[in-house]
């Protein structure tokens, strides 16, 4: 018979071990059966055909009901509730089912080096036992109850206790009959016995749209892929030398329906792919598509880590976008945010009752640029938790790359902090040590899963060897965003054309540094928001001007060394800063000057692309020779690019808005050098002054050459 303090305890919710009460039990030479049905009437038990086996008693007025069954073996059985308003209704009993995780999970787990765990955390629709069900796995170790809610039991966290797991602190449960699409989150009981807002699952594959934030069963996407053309080529090659030109897309703003709301998977892949391939990008790189409660976040503030967003339909519809842009030759290239997440009360944020993603310590655990919480990276399971997220999106939705956001911030322990606001490490230093390792065994696990999947880092400081291998002491990205290239330019072409003569270094300066890692040349969403203006209004002087110097400064960038990143709308040079609430400004195509800078872009895309010397060495010095770096005097650059068996590509830009007739310069060698890129052409919106389509130097490399004001050059040797 169940004793006084078990009746008490499942009625209030409060048992941490259901399986020892609930269903069917050996009671002297037979069974008995205990099932806590609220509101139900009476209950009869059957086997699973059907064949009642016994009506049990009513114990409490809670719904608890308990009496012998008439099984010569323990089994699965049936319970037929019968309700006041004279309806019935038939469950199967889950606690007649064993557990689905084994002790080599637990082991694993507890560890930190299951890497497999989206495959066991979080709901999954299986078949249990010959039962088509879901089984739901939660790592809470120091909550004292916890329970599965939603619309499949009215939402009482009495009616699915789970099973604890006390070696891993792991609470499962296997519930028949519950199916993909059903909503639900998890019912906990906190360390004091507080029953605690209701929590999202961290591995839900599948969320509600905004504002609703409960999870909803779904396995992960079966999608019939058709990019194995695409994917074989990323394995066999060295990305360092392949041309990589990503476009940087928000996608509920890069384009909107007629009534202004956010296009679907399906309106995206029919609209953008198109236009990124006419473009000529290799690569679309999102802002985080991970499920996030808060519009303006723009993503970075993620609590769902495994669920693409609601916002653009469900998550087999971001697997067809996947797989349309690699059968088109385009990569995606995903925005993903280890660093820090939100502290809305469904989500991580003392999730069991305790600091257990994040750190108890302010100090350690709380970020005051964003007002969120930082990831306790030394904590196994935390760690565990973010490295299988990363592996998980390479793996379940063929992702070319991970972008890490917020880099910086992770690696120092004073980053935006002061004076005693910050702890030490054990060293006394300001490394975090425990991001450090983390950040090596995601990037380990990564490309220890999925051979063409490359990681980049946003890290804005001068941390070293970012992008070199763990094993040489690196932090084991494959490149790292430029920031410095993109802070002194930018300032270099924000001062007026007269001044420039006075600051050449800060385009020189880059080249000193430019080789020591595995650049990206980013122009990103962050420098065209918070009134930092548009690329276009950054520049100097006139409307002509503005334009003039963009185009000029695209052309100096693609034949810069580094990969190319650009953010949408800046293709066409968008005269006002980008938002997230409505779409970019397309009607500004209707403009010629607007028209032209994007056929630039796309001309340099298409350029980059075919012409090895400009890509192949984007990342070792040897591809790269200044050939007029001190003509501070002109505001002239001019420097030769180089690939083995490619002919040399020589880039001559020009920062002033006086036309140079003439201008001595001496080219690599002697020959016919081909002008295959004029950013002043006609067509582009510039005023069409050029060399006649070629330059002819002498046997010593010495040429004249008409630079236009404002302009960058691309000349080749014919061979």
């Amino acid at each position: 018979m169940l004793t006084p303090e078990q009746i008490d305890r499942l009625i209030e919710g409060r048992d941490d071990d259901p399986f020892a009460s609930l269903g069917v039990h050996p009671a002297g030479k037979g069974f008995t059966a205990c099932t806590l049905l609220p509101d139900a009437i009476g209950v009869t038990a059957c086997r699973m055909d059907g064949t009642a086996v016994g009506e049990l008693a009513a114990v409490h007025p809670g719904g608890l009901f308990f009496g012998k069954v008439a099984i010569k073996a323990r089994q699965k059985l049936r319970y037929a509730a019968r309700y006041a308003d004279g309806s019935d209704h038939i469950i199967i009993d889950p606690y007649g089912f064993g557990p689905v995780l084994g002790p080599l999970d637990d082991y694993y787990f507890a560890e930190g080096s299951h890497r497999r765990l989206f495959d066991k955390m979080g709901a999954h629709p299986i078949e249990h036992e010959g039962v088509e069900g879901t089984h739901f796995a939660v790592w809470a170790p120091n909550a004292l109850r916890v329970s599965v809610v939603g619309d499949f039991n009215r939402w009482d966290g009495r009616r699915a206790p789970m099973r604890r797991r006390r070696d891993a602190g792991v609470w499962e449960i296997f519930l028949p009959e519950v199916g993909a699409g059903s909503a639900y989150k998890f019912e906990i009981l906190g360390p004091a016995g507080e029953v605690l807002p209701l929590k999202a699952d961290p591995f839900a594959f599948r969320s509600e749209l905004r504002p609703s934030t409960a999870s909803i069963v779904a396995g992960p996407p079966h999608h019939d892929w058709g990019d194995a053309a695409h994917c074989d080529y990323w394995r066999k090659v060295d990305p360092r030398r392949e041309a990589i030109s990503i476009y940087e897309v928000h996608a509920g703003s890069w384009q909107q329906d007629d009534d202004g709301a956010f296009l679907d998977w399906d309106a995206l892949a029919r609209r953008l792919i198109p236009y990124v391939v006419g473009m000529g990008f290799t690569h679309i790189e999102f802002l985080p598509i991970s499920e996030y409660p808060y519009d303006p976040s723009w993503g970075y503030q993620t609590l769902g880590l495994y669920a693409p967003t609601a916002r653009f339909g469900d998550p087999a519809g971001f697997a067809r976008f996947v797989d349309g842009a690699h059968r088109a030759g385009v990569g995606v290239i995903l925005d993903w945010v280890p660093a820090h997440f939100p502290t809305d009360e469904h989500g991580l944020a003392r999730f069991d009752g305790t600091a257990l993603y994040e750190h108890e310590d302010p100090r350690k655990g709380f970020h005051p640029d964003w007002n969120t919480a930082i990831y306790n990276f030394g904590r196994r399971e935390v760690a565990e938790y973010l490295v299988n997220n990363a592996v998980f999106w390479t793996d379940h939705y063929h992702v070319d790359g991970l972008r890490v956001d917020a880099v910086a911030s992770m690696l120092y322990l004073d980053y935006s902090r002061e004076a005693g606001e910050w702890v030490p490490n054990d060293d006394g230093g300001r490394e975090n040590v425990e991001a450090v390792d983390f950040l090596r065994s995601m990037n380990k696990a990564v490309y220890g899963a999925q051979e063409g999947v490359i990681t980049i880092a946003e890290e804005s400081t001068s941390w070293p060897k970012v992008s070199h291998p763990v094993h040489d002491g690196g932090l084991g990205f494959g490149f790292k965003w430029n920031m410095g290239f993109m802070h002194d330019m930018l300032r270099y072409l924000a001062r007026d054309p007269v001044h420039r003569v006075h600051h050449h270094n800060d385009v020189t300066f880059g080249l000193l540094y430019a080789f020591t890692e595995n650049f990206v040349l980013a122009l990103s969403h962050d420098e065209v928001v918070h009134g930092k203006s548009s690329l276009l209004y950054k520049m100097a002087g006139d409307d002509w001007q503005k334009f003039a110097t963009l185009r000029a400064f695209y052309a100096f960038m693609w034949g810069y060394p580094g990969k190319k990143l650009l953010f949408m709308g800046q293709e066409f040079a968008q005269r006002g800063e980008w938002s997230e609430a409505r779409a970019l400004d397309w009607h500004l195509l209707d403009d010629g000057a607007h028209a032209g800078v994007q056929l630039l872009v796309g001309d340099l895309n298409r350029l980059y692309r075919s012409q090895r010397a400009l890509h192949a060495r984007d990342c070792e010095p040897d591809g790269f020779q200044w050939t007029l770096a001190n003509g501070a005097a002109d505001s002239v650059f001019a420097w030769v690019r180089r690939a083995p068996a490619a002919a040399p590509v020589v880039v001559i830009s020009h920062f002033t808005p006086e036309l140079r007739h003439g201008y001595r310069l001496r080219l690599p060698s002697g020959g016919r050098w081909r002008e295959i890129l004029n950013s002043d052409a006609a067509e582009y919106g510039g005023g069409g002054v050029g060399n006649l389509g070629a330059v002819e130097a002498d046997e010593e490399g010495w040429a004249h050459i008409t630079i236009p004001p404002l302009a960058t050059l691309m000349l080749q040797l014919d061979q």
